[in-house]
C-alpha cells in the first residue's frame, strides 16, 4: 500500500517514461514520437524548467543519473542518449539490441528492463552488459518490468499497466516486497486523459518516494507499504 504524504503539479502534456530525483532537482524523461523530451521539472509546482526536445524518430523511456551524465533510453530505438546534467547538452550515445523500457544506476551499474522479465546489468560508462537476472515471485516470471529505481540495495520496478510496484533483490531476482500503489487519482482524471502509472523517484531526504504516471495531472510523494 502507499501512504499519500502530499501531492505536487504534473504537467500533463508528459507522458512520463521515467523519472530521476537528484538532491532536490527532478529529471523526467518524456514519450511518444514526436513529443519525446528531456525535463528538468520543479518538484514542487510541476513547471518544467528546462527541456531538450529528441529528433523525431526516438520514442525516449528510462532515465538515469550517472555522475553529470544523464542517460536516456529509446524504446525500440536501440539507442541510449547521453547528456550533461548542467544544460542538457548531448554529449554522447550507446547502442544496444532489443527494446528500452527502464534504466536506474546502482551506484557502481546501470540497471535496464526490457518489458520483460529479464533485467540486464550494464557498465555505466560503455553501456555494455555485463549480467542478468531473471524476475520471480513465488516462482513465476514477472513480465512487463518498467520504470526501475535503484534504492539501497534493491531494484523497484513499476510493473506496466498494473498499479503494483515490486521490489527485487538483484542478486537472486526474487521479488522481495509487492506495493499496491492503486487508487491514487479519480476516475475523473482518467477520463480526462490520464493513463497508467509510470515514474517512481527515491526521496532520500525524507526516505520517501515520489510517483506519476503518463499524462497525470499530478505527483504523489508517498511512503510505500509492502502488501502482504
Amino acid at each position: 500500500m502507499v501512504k499519500v504524504i502530499s501531492t505536487r503539479p504534473h504537467d500533463t502534456s508528459a507522458y512520463t517514461q521515467g523519472l530521476v530525483w537528484d538532491g532536490g532537482r527532478l529529471y523526467e524523461s518524456a514519450g511518444l514520437y514526436q513529443e519525446s523530451s528531456l525535463r528538468q521539472v520543479d518538484p514542487t509546482t510541476g513547471e518544467v524548467r528546462r527541456r531538450a526536445d529528441l529528433p523525431p524518430q526516438y520514442f525516449a523511456e528510462g532515465l538515469a543519473r550517472v555522475g553529470d551524465r544523464l542517460v536516456q533510453l529509446t524504446w525500440q530505438e536501440g539507442v541510449a542518449l547521453v547528456y550533461r546534467v548542467s544544460d542538457f547538452e548531448k554529449v554522447g550515445e550507446h547502442r544496444y539490441t532489443g527494446e528500452g523500457w527502464g534504466l536506474c544506476h546502482d551506484g557502481a551499474r546501470l540497471v535496464m528492463s526490457d518489458g520483460t522479465d529479464r533485467l540486464t546489468f550494464r557498465d555505466p560508462e560503455t553501456f555494455e552488459a555485463v549480467g542478468e537476472i531473471l524476475v520471480r515471485m513465488q516462482g513465476a516470471p514477472v513480465d512487463r518490468l518498467n520504470e526501475l529505481e535503484c534504492v539501497d540495495g534493491a531494484i523497484y520496478a513499476n510493473v506496466y499497466q498494473t498499479e503494483d510496484i515490486v521490489r527485487i533483490d538483484p542478486a537472486t531476482g526474487e521479488v522481495t516486497a509487492l506495493i499496491d500503489a492503486s487508487g491514487l487519482l479519480g476516475a475523473g482524471d482518467y477520463q480526462a486523459g490520464a493513463e497508467v502509472l509510470n515514474g517512481i523517484a527515491w526521496m532520500p531526504e525524507t526516505k520517501h518516494f515520489l510517483i506519476t504516471g503518463k499524462r497525470w495531472p499530478l505527483m504523489f510523494e508517498v511512503e510505500l507499504v509492502p502488501r502482504p
